[in-house]
């Protein structure tokens, strides 16, 4: 078995449908990648597409499944599911940044754990199930991966804002409001922060291209193990 076929079959195992090749290797393509390699096509077109299969799939469910709910309490749902910190998560949930093509700028300033492009690349993803195995497939596929995240509603509000949740667990369990450290790596263009985020005797580091996404990324991991705890 090839590298690349080996890649292919590790992760679509993963993903529990099989996608053609070329278009997973896409999927994965960033455009870091795509730019140092002679301006070959990357991932952004399957991003767009995957991006409207997510929120279809994951509005129709919501929407079948909570009758009960109004629109705004469904909106928030949908939006703590399809977030950036929440396909992130997804993301990392399948080692999915193990497999990505990117620059080597990108790489070596940790592109594989940034939220921003593990969202997108999940995205990608979804794209490319849809053009290899169809819609049905496609919805199963958004289905599985979120599922986790839609069967706990104490995640959406942390989710959505992942800071004010910690900071308000941290206040329930009478522990000392959250601290941060925030610090950055990198060339202006491909800028990394690192987030450090303690409360009590949990300390946890997140990552992102922003201050606000690494320090939101720390929190709700954060968030989780406490919410563990308590």
């Amino acid at each position: 078995m090839t590298e690349v076929s080996l890649e292919h079959q590790l992760l679509t195992d993963k993903l529990g449908v099989d996608i053609d090749p070329e278009l997973l290797s896409l999927a994965l393509t960033h455009r870091s990648f795509a730019y140092e390699n002679g301006g070959i096509a990357h991932n952004e077109r399957l991003e767009f597409l995957g991006d409207s299969i997510l929120g279809q799939a994951v509005t129709v469910h919501l929407y079948t499944r909570h009758p009960g709910l109004e629109e705004g309490a469904l909106a928030k749902r949908r939006a703590s599911v399809v977030s950036t910190v929440a396909l992130a998560e997804v993301a990392r949930g399948i080692g999915l940044g193990a497999h990505l093509r990117l620059g080597r700028g990108e790489d070596q300033t940790g592109g594989r754990d940034k939220d921003s492009i593990l969202a997108d690349t999940m995205e990608a993803v979804i794209g490319a199930t849809f053009l290899s195995a169809g819609p049905d497939a496609a919805t199963a596929l958004v289905l599985r991966l979120v599922a986790p995240l839609m069967a706990d509603p104490e995640r959406y509000g942390a989710a959505m804002d992942p800071k004010t949740s910690l900071q308000e667990l941290a206040a329930r369990m009478n522990l000392a409001p959250p601290q941060y450290v925030v610090v950055a790596a990198g060339p202006d263009h491909h800028r990394v922060f690192t987030a450090t985020v303690t409360v009590g005797d949990v300390e946890r580091d997140g990552r992102g291209s922003s201050k606000k996404q690494a320090e939101m990324a720390a929190a709700l991991a954060v968030w989780r193990e406490l919410s563990a705890r308590a």
